[in-house]
């Protein structure tokens, strides 16, 4: 084995070994700083990942409707709603890559237990989501809405979900029957008695204390209309969504509709989700910049000190004939080792992190607005090791070089006599 290495390789691990002290501590600087700089950039990355699942998934991958309707206000409810959403649903469910294709109604009105009102926010959804988005609400009694909510609705008791806030602010529970109260889409008031059936939490108080579900066909009762706000299209994989909208803009081309769709993907739509990757990528630059300045600080002195006591060691080489370059490439290779050394150990330690975080539940507390705390968890990727490893070598490099560099320029005769 020992063959296989490379003799000038040989020589820099034993000149490291020279001052072992000096060499582990470096080392160890080097390990600290990729193991933060994994751990932290894997934190993110993990944040990214959760959010851009859950924006995608609660609003739908692309969302379809008229060019107005996230640019204006309307003047009558689903004034810029869509009519032809069926067959819009039929053109573009044999598209590849497409889970479902389910329409919303989005309402609002006032809310009544037959002695106290307040306003809602509601929300007309297909029963399939609570199947195709899984647990996006958190249930705290009853049950999501029946898969036959559509044939339920058009009988004597179409039913309501409610935040839990809501929920307790009007003090009714499930089975209870609350009045939603709302304009319809040609101005006139009207009032429809719905049964409670469940009680959620989005984990945002703020929308629990507002927000509730209808279906599709109990909202367009109440609404008196035939048509829906949006159309979400889901996917099966969230990064196919640009190839996906593509395919959707060209086949709505072929179809004649009453009114223009556009097509916009979740990105566009996700407030939260840019708001918090920015952030966390001005913390991850500062903080990857801080580290920096300490590799390089601690580097720069551990290799100033190495230089100075091998000043003679560097005299005498010269006079031997050895030229600058190859004397700085001696120092070079003992700052890739020291790096390589320092990226393997930090990258094994971050990726223990890693492993270790999926066995132990540590929960984060909540964020900022929100009621639920989320799990800690660390994603373990290749190419942040890599730009950070790659980074640390290149401010070892730049530590060698300036600090060889200095060395080799002393003239021989004064090397050779420094003590």
């Amino acid at each position: 084995m020992e063959r296989l290495i490379p003799e000038v390789i040989k020589r820099a691990w034993f000149n490291l070994e020279r001052n072992s002290r000096r060499s582990i501590l470096s080392i160890a600087i080097i390990t600290v700083v990729v193991f933060a700089l994994c751990c932290t950039g894997g934190f993110g990355l993990y944040t990214y990942r959760s959010l851009m699942k859950e924006t995608a998934m609660s609003i739908g991958h692309i969302t379809l409707s008229q060019p107005r309707y996230f640019g204006e206000e309307e003047d009558l409810p689903l004034s810029n709603g869509l009519s032809d959403y069926s067959q819009i649903g039929k053109a573009l469910g044999g598209i590849e890559g497409v889970h479902a294709i389910l329409p919303r109604i989005e309402f609002n009105g006032l809310i009544s237990n037959g002695q106290k009102s307040t306003i809602y926010m509601g929300t007309g959804i297909d029963p399939q989501e609570f199947s195709i988005k899984g647990d996006f609400l958190a249930l705290k009694s009853g049950n999501t809405l029946n898969p036959q909510s559509d044939r339920v609705a058009k009988e004597d008791e179409p039913e309501v979900m409610l935040g839990v806030n809501l929920a307790q602010n009007l003090k009714v529970t499930t089975g209870g029957v609350v009045t939603l109260l709302s304009t319809t889409a040609d101005g006139v008031l009207n009032a429809v008695d719905f049964k409670v059936r469940g009680i959620f939490s989005t984990g945002v108080p703020d929308l629990d204390k507002r927000q509730l579900y209808i279906s599709v066909a109990s909202a367009q009762a109440l609404l008196a209309t035939h048509k829906v706000s949006t159309l979400s299209v889901y996917l099966f994989e969230t990064q196919q969504t640009l190839a996906a909208q593509k395919q959707v803009d060209a086949k709505l081309k072929t179809l004649k509709l009453v009114e223009p769709v556009i097509t916009t993907p979740w990105q566009k739509l996700a407030v939260f989700y840019d708001g918090v990757k920015n952030l966390y990528n001005r913390i991850f630059v500062i903080m990857g910049g801080v580290m920096a300045l300490v590799v390089f600080a601690a580097l720069f002195n551990s290799m100033t000190m190495s230089v100075t006591e091998r000043t003679r060691e560097i005299g005498t080489l010269a006079a031997l004939g050895t030229y600058s370059i190859e004397i700085i490439r001696g120092f070079l290779l003992e700052a890739l080792l020291i790096a390589t050394c320092g990226a393997v150990i930090g990258g094994g330690l971050s990726a223990a992190m890693a492993s270790l975080l999926t066995i132990v539940d540590i929960r984060m507390p909540p964020a900022p607005g929100r009621t639920s705390s989320y799990p800690l968890h660390i994603y373990l990727s290749w190419e942040l090791f890599i730009g950070v490893a790659v980074a640390v070598a290149i401010i070892c490099f730049v530590v060698a070089w300036f600090a060889a560099r200095k060395g080799v320029k002393k003239p021989i005769i004064e090397a050779l006599i420094y003590v």
